[in-house]
């Protein structure tokens, strides 16, 4: 009995070992080998602590302690090996395991061919209604099938995936949302904005391998969101520069290209670029996660200043029933800004470090944007119990209570670990599970809203 016991412990202590090293290993700046020669410390450690009558628990916790904060020691490594940040960020690994990443290129290359080819086929329509509606199902599933390809995705998951995706667009391109004379209505705008919040965390099943319910691989899909934004930035400055260059080279020698610009090269290149993006985010995991620390820290106090002055303007507008449309839908906006900059925040924090300053300034963004969500609400609903419901207020109203429940339980736990009551792990799985709401949410307004308000 005392065998199994001994060796069930070691299991435990394992399993404690190899995720310190995967967080050790998430610093870029930390390569293997460094990684190696930090848990041999900590298991010399652990052995001293062992021998001197600690349990394995206990000699772990201390010795972690000793090894002191993963981010100072990745700091510490940064200073020390900096050029390592500038190759990794610039360079395709040659080590055997990276072997593929070319082949990765290439098959991702063809998926990109493939999602601009669907794209030049929508423009040749001439239908903007059209073009609106499907640009997110022109793009999304060849970004899907490479990281179904990519993770391996198990059929039937593919499957399911495939099956979805197809009748959620076959719906609203089935749907009677265009007027009879060609324009769009009410529902036809909720239906384009929401299909690609739906699409979108459908493509986290298939980045995930299908384990959606592994709060770790959703963490690491909302990492891959944020990195994919800034290299797709990044990539899109470029390219705008580089085309306003044609443009103005040729403008010199009379030369129009505008027409092929429109039609061959941007419905090629936008797609191609969003999905190159997604693939140097792939080769170049956390690097980029590296700014993540400085953008919140910059964003967060001026989102503060700006939720703040919403609040005061949302107050001053006179009565909530006279409170301007356009102001109420700006307020939704900055609420989804600042629940997009805390889980970003949140992405890239260590979990294992205690309370901060930096965490108490997060928790007065999430008070001040609960301030402005409850204000918004009950604008919302004197506007509908004055005037009666419509498919745009419903859905304000109801993307206003996701917002509301979400920043509720964000800032009580958040409040409890600065409060040294509740652990920040708590904060972050809270974030990826209320994820499916918006998924689930986004399908009501994409497949319930038209019929429900008669496709108006």
């Amino acid at each position: 009995m005392s065998e199994q016991f001994s060796i069930d412990a070691r299991a435990g202590l394992e399993s404690q070992i190899d995720q310190w090293r995967a967080w050790v290993l998430r610093r870029k700046a930390i390569t293997p080998d460094d990684a190696e020669e930090l848990e041999d410390n900590l298991r010399g450690q652990v052995a001293d602590l062992r021998a001197g009558g600690l349990d394995d628990d206990e000699a772990f916790l201390v010795a972690v302690k000793r090894m002191g904060n993963l981010d100072d020691v990745s700091r510490e490594f940064a200073r020390e090996h900096s050029e390592r940040l500038w190759k990794q960020l610039v360079l395709v690994p040659d080590a055997p395991e990276e072997g593929g990443r070319w082949r990765d290129l290439g098959v991702l290359v063809a998926l990109a061919v493939g999602a601009g080819i669907v794209v030049k086929v929508l423009l040749g329509l001439h239908d903007d209604a059209v073009l609106g509606l499907n640009a997110a199902l022109a793009v999304l599933p060849f970004l899907a099938a490479y990281f179904a390809w990519s993770r391996r995705l198990p059929a039937r998951v593919a499957g399911v995936l495939v099956a979805v995706a197809a009748a959620v667009g076959l719906a609203v391109n089935l749907y009677p949302l265009a007027t009879e004379t060609g324009g769009t209505g009410m529902t036809f705008t909720l239906a384009a904005t929401h299909l690609p919040v739906l699409l979108w965390l459908l493509l986290g099943v298939a980045y995930t391998g299908g384990a959606w319910r592994d709060h770790a691989r959703r963490m690491d899909f909302v990492r891959f969101t944020g990195e994919l934004l800034i290299y797709f930035a990044l990539i899109s400055l470029g390219g705008g520069l580089l085309v306003g260059l044609t443009f103005a080279t040729f403008g010199i020698v009379d030369i129009e290209i505008e027409p092929f610009v429109e039609s061959w090269l941007m419905p090629f290149a936008v797609p191609g670029a969003f999905l190159v993006a997604a693939w140097l985010v792939e080769a170049k995991k956390n690097v980029v996660e590296n700014m993540a620390p400085v953008l919140t820290r910059v964003f967060t106090p001026l989102t503060l200043v700006l939720l703040v002055a919403a609040f005061f303007a949302l107050l001053t507008g006179g009565p909530l029933t006279a409170v301007d449309r356009n102001l109420l839908i700006l307020m939704d906006a900055i609420l989804l800004l600042v629940l997009a900059l805390l889980l970003y925040s949140i992405s890239a924090r260590d979990p294992l470090a205690p309370g901060k300053p930096f965490d108490w300034l997060q928790l007065a963004l999430v008070v001040a944007a609960f301030a402005v969500n409850v204000v918004a609400l009950t604008a919302m609903v004197s506007r509908i119990a004055d005037a009666g419901w419509t498919a745009n207020k419903t859905a304000a109203l109801g993307l206003n209570v996701v917002l509301f429940v979400h920043l509720v339980g964000t800032g009580w736990l958040l409040w409890q670990f600065l409060r040294r009551r509740g652990t920040f792990d708590a904060v972050e799985r809270w974030q990826t599970r209320y994820l499916p709401v918006y998924a689930a949410w986004a399908a009501v307004v994409v497949l319930a809203f038209p019929p429900l308000f008669s496709f108006a």
